[in-house]
């Protein structure tokens, strides 16, 4: 069964029984996306790394270690 279909069913039965309807797939995706990252800040300042640009940075290390053993 998709997720669609789940969805529609439960609907179904929510409307049936005269609960509310459930959240459609994907409607939270954004929020979800967001606390995760704000959740990964926090613990990256209580562990003492920066909170931001630590990909960017660890890539330019990356990229500078091999362009230094190229030559």
């Amino acid at each position: 069964m998709s997720i669609t279909q789940q969805y529609l069913l439960d609907t179904y039965r929510a409307r049936q029984l005269g609960e509310p309807l459930p959240p459609a797939p994907g409607a939270h995706d954004r929020r979800t996306a967001r606390e995760l990252r704000d959740v990964r800040r926090f613990h990256a300042v209580v562990a003492g790394r920066p909170a931001r640009g630590r990909i960017r940075e660890a890539a330019g290390r990356w990229l500078r270690a091999r362009r230094h053993v190229s030559r």
